[in-house]
């Protein structure tokens, strides 16, 4: 009991000091590196429950949807899952995530993925034609990936993803292959664990095909773009353990290749391994962890879910509510079959 008061009060320290520190791993260079990656899907979270803990989920990972946020955490959890989710973003965007996980041993297991983002297709105007041309283009994402993880002591758990991503807007289209490595850590003391991941790397990528100017030129050569790499560090503890509950705290900062760091903090209790009640919020390096974070829109999400035992098998339903300012708000829905 010492021991995880000890923590909580380590993590607590930890979350309101580092959202305070002004300097970051490297300078602050947010407002220069915005809109210089391609893919940015990629960075859109997947499963209702990662995000209703603020997407502070990379030391905890222990369901089907590691697949996107740490492949290590494929081997925290001993059952085989299927699982599908729905988002419902910003400007009438949809995100779709289909997962499933199979474990080769106790030590081993292997997972792959399909991640889609479309909407609906888009009215082509010109500088002549403002108003429209009558015709249309459609615009969509789409990424394959296949993950293994290991268990290589009790403590120690390393994964690696491989992922094929495409990008097609109109008649121009972005292909690229990179990879995610992640590694989780049980410390030893009591349930404190942590875990880093490096998310989306790879080489450049640029557009192929080609289109004409307002004056008929042809244009085939474009400009290059990086992938949006993402370094991340988690650390999780569960200060509140019994038999009917269970609550996890997560604390989370990650540094982004095309905008500044950002600190995530997350809850999750569960009463009776049935029902979850879950909470976060994001707030950029240099800003106030209580107060509005003026860089961006993203603020808190919260969340809920029942997990109900089906004979030998479970089927588990979460729902998580994310506010984004200005933008308006964002709604995820993923259902999970374990067996």
């Amino acid at each position: 009991m010492q021991n995880r008061l000890f923590l909580l009060a380590v993590f607590l320290t930890g979350a309101l000091t580092a959202s305070r520190v002004e300097a970051q791993l490297l300078p602050n260079l947010g407002g220069q590196r915005v809109g210089i990656s391609a893919f940015q899907f990629l960075k859109l979270g997947v499963g209702a429950r990662g995000v209703g803990m603020g997407e502070s989920f990379v030391a905890v990972a222990n369901d089907a949807s590691a697949l996107y946020w740490n492949p290590a955490g494929l081997v925290q959890f001993s059952e085989n899952q299927v699982m599908a989710a729905h988002t419902a973003y910003v400007v009438d965007i949809s995100h779709e995530f289909f997962g499933i996980v199979y474990h080769l041993t106790e030590s081993d297991a292997v997972g792959a993925s399909f991640t889609t983002l479309h909407m609906e297709d888009m009215e082509i105007t010109t500088e002549a034609q403002p108003f429209g041309t009558g015709r249309y283009f459609s615009f969509g994402d789409v990424a394959l990936s296949l993950s293994y993880s290991r268990k290589m002591t009790e403590q120690f758990s390393f994964g690696a993803t491989i992922r094929y991503a495409e990008e097609t807007l109109d008649i121009l289209t972005m292909r690229s292959f990179m990879i995610d490595l992640g590694t989780f850590y049980w410390t030893g003391l009591g349930s404190s664990r942590f875990a880093v991941v490096i998310a989306n790397f790879g080489g450049d990528v640029s557009p192929e095909g080609s289109v004409r100017d307002f004056n008929g030129n042809e244009i085939s050569t474009f400009q290059s773009f990086s992938l949006p790499t993402v370094f991340k560090l988690g650390f999780a503890i569960d200060p509140v353990q019994s038999e009917r509950h269970l609550l996890t705290a997560s604390i989370q900062l990650s540094h982004l290749n095309d905008n500044s760091e950002n600190l995530r903090l997350g809850l999750e209790y569960g009463w009776n391994s049935v029902f979850y009640l879950r909470a976060g919020v994001k707030r950029t390096i240099d800003q106030s962890l209580l107060g509005e974070d003026a860089t961006t829109a993203e603020s808190f999400s919260l969340g809920a879910g029942v997990h109900v035992p089906v004979g030998i098998s479970t089927i588990g339903a979460d729902y998580s509510y994310s506010d984004f300012s200005r933008l308006g708000e964002v709604h995820r829905l993923a259902v999970a079959f374990t067996f």
